[in-house]
């Protein structure tokens, strides 16, 4: 069966960033001719209402990273595919530089504008133009807010499975822009893994269709995965086919608390051990559950323990839910032969099964949101990825670099996948309250640390969160010079002028 669904049951706007201004302001004084001029021509191919000469700050950066001060560019938010081809035709034609731009949630200055450039918002590329649960894929615009494209799915008993913590927050196509991942990606992968096409404009304005609809092909050359994670740098993602999977049958949460994050961590390997697989396993250490604490008083920190939230998913439930405790309670223990440092016994391990639905809801939010934006610090948020065995490693290497910059770390990870999220913070001072003020150089000291740290373990700088302009002073720690030189001419061929999302990623 297909279904078809129309526009207004695909992404509820209120979910992502503040509306662009209704109307283009008529105060353009600030822009350089050449911008002024490129507005009027844009007018007259988008018609009124798509390119905003004073566009809301919101469209100055993106969730982390801020524009250069001083920064002027157009935003431009086409209503269809066709407008976006015709914006990069524009822009091909006068050389003008396009930074695309999805819901604005990225965390590595991936949508951060640069100054003379036209800010090309997906936002309103908003169908989900087809669910077919046969075939099991939907065909969704770039803009679709990806909590809503499972909400969609629901009634006809599917979901998405990619779901990174800004699910309500991010598009469809930032995610694929990243190659985002979230936390369950333990069983079901990152977002390539749920991506069968895609639907871009090149840098002249061609359309281009990749991929196929069906689970396998390999036809050609593979340019939807070569697309996907590229970061607009390649092409502008408009469409995608994705694929879709049933609702499990049940879904149980079991958490388990650790006296040390080291125990924690050699409770996912012993996981890794056992012949279960969860859906997802997040491992909060104790300066994390302190945060949450700190911004929603909910009371969950105990000391130096860490926590182990895992969900399971699908038939067997039960016999899941046995064996996984089997893993955990023996976690450190006799059967812990794999030298990772884990000190906690069975006795040592507090598990619990949250049969309350809300109780496990409230737990899974909490790790999602609930260490909040770290006001009145400075803050400073990484995001690695290393072999899952080396956790134990990892944050005592955390731990480690707190102690030599004299800083307070904190940790969240995708435990299942072995991708961190570490803090680094330090108090604001009372005379500095300014959010926008420049970070303290250790900060920045310590984050390179901190990656070249995640290298020597077999780990990579970036796990879900891309390059951007945060990460791109680390890449030739990680690239050879003959896969940068490759990249590059990956590059020319795409993008020949080098106009789209110049600077970032490559």
């Amino acid at each position: 069966m297909t279904t078809s669904i129309s526009a207004s049951t695909s992404a509820d706007a209120s979910a992502g960033p503040p509306p662009a201004p209704s109307a283009p302001s008529a105060d353009a004084s600030t822009l350089s001719p050449r911008l002024r001029g490129l507005a009027e021509r844009l007018r007259g191919l988008l018609g009124e209402g798509v390119v905003h000469t004073d566009p809301d700050p919101v469209y100055a950066g993106d969730h982390a990273v801020p524009s250069a001060p001083g920064t002027s560019f157009l935003l431009v938010l086409p209503r269809d595919v066709e407008g976006v081809q015709a914006t990069l035709r524009l822009a091909h034609e006068t050389g003008t530089p396009v930074v695309p731009r999805g819901a604005g949630s990225g965390l590595s200055g991936g949508a951060t504008p640069i100054d003379g450039s036209i800010v090309l918002s997906l936002e309103r590329l908003t169908r989900i133009r087809e669910i077919d649960v046969l075939d099991e894929v939907a065909v969704v615009e770039a803009g679709v807010i990806t909590a809503d494209l499972s909400e969609a799915l629901a009634p006809h008993g599917f979901f998405y499975a990619p779901d990174p913590a800004s699910a309500r927050l991010s598009s469809i196509g930032g995610n694929i822009a990243t190659n985002a991942g979230g936390l369950h990606c333990a069983k079901y992968g990152v977002t390539r893994e749920s991506v069968f096409g895609l639907e871009v404009v090149l840098a002249d304005g061609t359309l281009l269709r990749t991929g196929h609809r069906s689970i396998k092909g390999v036809t050609g050359l593979d340019l939807t995965q070569l697309l996907i994670g590229s970061e607009g740098t390649l092409a502008i993602v408009v469409a995608a086919t994705v694929r879709i999977r049933p609702l499990p049958v049940a879904r149980r949460t079991v958490l388990a608390r650790f006296p040390t994050v080291a125990g924690a961590a050699a409770g996912v390997n012993a996981i890794s051990r056992s012949p279960v697989r969860p859906a997802a396993c997040e491992l909060l250490d104790a300066r994390s559950l302190e945060d949450i604490d700190e911004n929603t008083g909910a009371g969950v920190a105990e000391g130096e323990s860490a926590v182990l939230l895992v969900e399971l998913d699908g038939y067997g439930i039960a016999e899941q839910t046995r064996d996984l405790i089997a893993a955990l309670g023996g976690a450190g223990g006799p059967a812990d032969d794999g030298g990772d440092g884990g000190d906690a016994g069975p006795s040592d391990v507090e598990i619990r099964v949250l049969e309350d639905e809300a109780e496990a809801e409230h737990w899974w939010e909490l790790r999602r949101s609930g260490r909040g934006s770290g006001a009145g610090h400075f803050r400073l948020g990484e995001d690695v990825a290393i072999p899952k065995s080396r956790l134990a490693d990892a944050f005592a290497v955390i731990e480690r670099i707190g102690r030599e910059h004299g800083i307070r770390t904190s940790a969240v990870a995708h435990a299942g996948d072995g991708n961190l999220h570490p803090s680094l913070s330090l108090p604001r001072p009372e005379d500095n309250p300014d959010p926008s003020a420049p970070l303290p150089p250790v900060l920045h000291e310590a984050a390179d640390d901190l990656v070249r740290e995640a290298l020597a373990l077999g780990g990579t700088i970036s796990g879900e969160h891309g390059i951007g302009t945060a990460k791109h002073s680390w890449l030739d720690l990680e690239l050879s010079d003959a896969s940068r030189a490759l990249q590059r001419r990956l590059k020319d061929a795409f993008d020949p002028q080098h106009l789209l999302n110049p600077g970032k990623a490559l």
